[in-house]
């Protein structure tokens, strides 16, 4: 279960979290003045640790923690709420990070969390982006499962054309 804490202090709600069952947890770099604590405590809990960060915040400021996560969310929305509009500049910030994954954590997985849907995902795998988070897209369908099949389909047809 890959668990994405958007809330400020998320120090005092790992722990609740991993008891319930998380496998991954996402603290924000914004939310912490002490992320590398942060992702510490994950690890010493035996579970994968990630950050997750806001348009509005320099790639660059991952570089100092990127070698010590298993993920990076890039939020592709401002955080708060479902059915907001993807923001272009994504693609520009998702090329960024994959220069810094390449060159200080190449495992590192990234994520892309806001406005994803069936019309982005394809050019969001091929510019680099590993997982996809489609809430309003896919729960906001008239099928819900033909949707989650269809996300599947395009994701598998971008990974096999960017390999």
């Amino acid at each position: 279960m890959d668990v994405h804490l958007m809330i400020y202090n998320p120090d005092q709600y790992v722990d609740s979290f991993i008891n319930a069952g998380a496998d991954l947890i996402s603290v924000h770099i914004e939310a912490t003045p002490h992320i590398h604590r942060s992702i510490q405590h994950i690890h010493s809990k035996g579970i994968k640790a990630g950050v997750a960060i806001n348009p509005g915040t320099p790639i660059q400021s991952l570089e100092s923690i990127l070698p010590d996560v298993d993920l990076v969310v890039l939020m592709s929305v401002n955080p708060g709420f479902g059915g907001q509009k993807f923001i272009e500049n994504t693609y520009s910030r998702l090329a960024q990070l994959n220069e810094l994954r390449n060159s200080f954590n190449p495992s590192c997985l990234i994520e892309i969390d806001g406005g994803v849907g069936l019309e982005n995902a394809t050019q969001l795998i091929r510019a680099g982006a590993d997982v996809l988070v489609a809430g309003s897209s896919v729960f906001g369908a008239p099928d819900i499962q033909l949707r989650i099949k269809e996300l599947h389909s395009i994701m598998k047809s971008a990974k096999s054309l960017t390999t």
